[in-house]
């Protein structure tokens, strides 16, 4: 049998996917390390192990580069809370959620990183789409909240102070590692300390909101 030839139109395809994807993962790695305006295209293109000229082909400037990691940061996130839209059950919608902050938080803790380091800044870069888009979202989440507030499924919080916590809970294990590394004898958590962190805070978070019976 002969063999099916890939359209070179798919293979363009691919190999454009894969340059993309390893040029946002080297820029999200050195603007967490050194900052937006610390980070040069030179920087991004040696760690990515591509020509500068081919950063430039996919992204015009260092700020369209920056822009995409940080979209692509909150669209991660956005994606960890799809449970407030398919599920009734607080008590899992927040277990799920916490949860999976969590997970991104010891695997993707440089993403983190550049996000807080934007916010603290005052989002001199950030652009004017993303911060709709957060403030969309937040909004659709925070209704959701209050819902169950209304049906006494939860105690009656503030939605946005029990979001706050939530991300400063979560996101704490990946802005802060250095820190937990040297308050765990210089080491990294073990799967077994990232299991027991996990469960602890999603403990206490529903602790503090769930309606005991």
């Amino acid at each position: 049998m002969p063999a099916i030839k890939t359209p070179t139109k798919t293979r363009k395809s691919h190999i454009r996917e894969a340059n993309t994807r390893q040029i946002i993962q080297a820029a999200e790695a050195l603007f967490a390390e050194k900052g937006f305006n610390g980070t040069s295209t030179q920087e991004i293109a040696d760690k990515a192990g591509l020509p500068k000229a081919n950063v430039h082909y996919y992204f015009k400037t260092k700020r369209d580069l920056y822009m995409v990691v940080l979209q692509d940061i909150l669209d991660a996130w956005m994606h960890d809370a799809d449970i407030f839209k398919t599920s009734s059950d607080p008590e899992e919608v927040f277990r799920q959620y916490i949860q999976a902050k969590m997970q991104h938080s010891f695997s993707r803790p440089k993403g983190s990183k550049v996000w807080a380091m934007e916010i603290i800044q005052g989002g001199p870069v950030m652009g004017k789409e993303i911060q709709k888009a957060l403030v969309s979202w937040d909004k659709l989440v925070k209704q959701k909240i209050q819902s169950w507030i209304d049906e006494g499924l939860i105690q009656a919080v503030n939605p946005q102070s029990l979001l706050n916590m939530i991300w400063s809970s979560t996101q704490y294990y990946a802005d802060y590692d250095y820190q937990i590394r040297a308050l765990n004898g210089n080491k990294k958590l073990s799967v077994a300390q990232r299991q027991q962190a996990t469960d602890d805070v999603t403990q206490m978070i529903l602790n503090g909101i769930m309606i005991q019976a």
